[in-house]
């Protein structure tokens, strides 16, 4: 064999060896690629998963804020229409009791308060009474029936008036007791109640 032929197969295998040397290393480097791909994924997959929790958790924030917000725009709204309608239904009703002042059955109702007063403060010890400057006559003549008839003892009728709708309001002579039964407080110890029943009827409630 001469000494090209020698020389040319030494080269042909110098070839093949580095032709394999090389495929190999692309076929490493071809895995090596996919394994990172693969982890690549893995890690995309984590954080989209990540990112998508995330934006849930913070869609049902916003959604229970939303609805607190309306529950509460709601309720606000709720006591607002009871406190106008509480107020429209007093103002209706003081403007009937105003009416109704000079009739017998504001003089009967007058006769109770001072009888149902006077044994509130004590009916041995002397009172004065007081009403608005409409009323004075006519508690007047109360106060005169239940002396005569013996239910009533010592009692003065104040020459201060007060400001109320009706009613009296009445206390001992030495102002250690006092006793509001005006109509004016009356209507205030009712309103609690109204308040309820109008929330029950807004609900629906029986």
């Amino acid at each position: 064999m001469s000494s090209n032929s020698a020389l040319e197969n030494m080269i042909g295998k110098v070839l093949v060896q580095k032709e394999a040397e090389l495929i190999s290393q692309i076929d490493s480097a071809y895995e090596e690629s996919l394994d990172n791909l693969e982890s690549s994924r893995g890690k995309l997959e984590a954080e989209r998963t990540r990112i998508v929790e995330a934006a849930r958790k913070q869609a049902e924030n916003l959604k229970r804020q939303i609805i607190g917000s309306a529950r509460l725009a709601a309720r606000n709204q709720e006591l607002l229409t009871i406190e106008n309608a509480v107020s429209k239904a007093f103002e209706e009703a003081k403007k009937k009791l105003q009416a109704s002042s000079s009739t017998d059955s504001y003089k009967e109702l007058l006769k109770h308060m001072v009888e149902e007063s006077i044994s509130a403060v004590g009916g041995s010890n002397a009172v004065i009474i007081e009403c608005n400057k409409n009323d004075v006559e006519l508690v007047r003549k109360v106060v005169s029936e239940l002396q005569d008839s013996g239910k009533l003892q010592q009692a003065k009728l104040s020459d201060q008036h007060i400001d109320v709708l009706g009613g009296i309001r009445i206390k001992s002579s030495d102002g250690t007791m006092t006793y509001d039964n005006t109509l004016d407080s009356r209507i205030e110890r009712l309103k609690p109640l109204i308040r309820k029943n109008i929330a029950q009827m807004l609900r629906g409630v029986e």
